[in-house]
């Protein structure tokens, strides 16, 4: 009698089977006094010594850090020097145009067009084409230049007055509208000084 083979249908199968690992055991336990749970976060120490951190489980690294204050212990000119570098991520600054007092910039414009200039040009000139103030005129009746206090112009106004008075000039027409034009040219600056708009010592 032939032998008879059964066929089977087993497969193997190929997949590879992991365990999950061990839990490791932690290398910390929390900083906290009293405290024997692991500690997974960190918090700095102190405010100069950033870099260096206590290890706290979860309710302690909230606790510690409900508590924080960078600013303790400093008084309020320190705090407001911090607070101004922190502006400047703690960067030295200087004031425009200069670093350290030592180096000067210049700060050019490329203007190949000559538009600045003729921006300025056009200034001047309008400038020079408007019309003059009521105290402008004034100055130039009573001659005066510069600076003015109220001194230099009561001695001006008493210089003038005297030249043309009409009764030391025999009633002259001319120095009579001179002097009429004197003494509205000082009442004029007269008034803009004691209302504060000019300058005065």
């Amino acid at each position: 009698m032939a032998n008879v083979m059964k066929a089977t249908n087993t497969r193997r199968s190929w997949r590879a089977t992991f365990a999950p690992p061990d839990p490791q055991p932690s290398l910390r336990q929390c900083d906290h006094p009293g405290c024997r749970h692991d500690a997974e976060f960190r918090a700095p120490r102190a405010r100069d010594r950033l870099n260096e951190y206590y290890w706290f489980c979860l309710p302690h690294v909230r606790e510690y850090n409900s508590a924080w204050n960078y600013y303790a212990g400093m008084g309020p000119e320190e705090i407001e020097a911090e607070t101004r570098k922190d502006a400047t991520w703690q960067r030295p600054t200087w004031p425009l145009g200069m670093q350290g007092n030592k180096r000067h910039f210049t700060f050019t414009v490329h203007d190949p067009f000559d538009f600045m200039d003729k921006e300025a040009e056009e200034q001047q000139r309008r400038k020079a084409h408007a019309p003059a103030t009521p105290e402008e005129e004034a100055m130039k009746v009573l001659e005066l230049h510069g600076p003015l206090t109220l001194a230099i112009l009561k001695t001006r106004y008493k210089e003038l007055v005297k030249r043309h008075h009409p009764d030391t000039n025999n009633g002259d027409k001319g120095a009579e509208e001179r002097f009429k034009c004197i003494n509205q040219a000082y009442n004029t600056l007269k008034r803009g000084m004691t209302s504060g708009q000019m300058d005065s010592d």
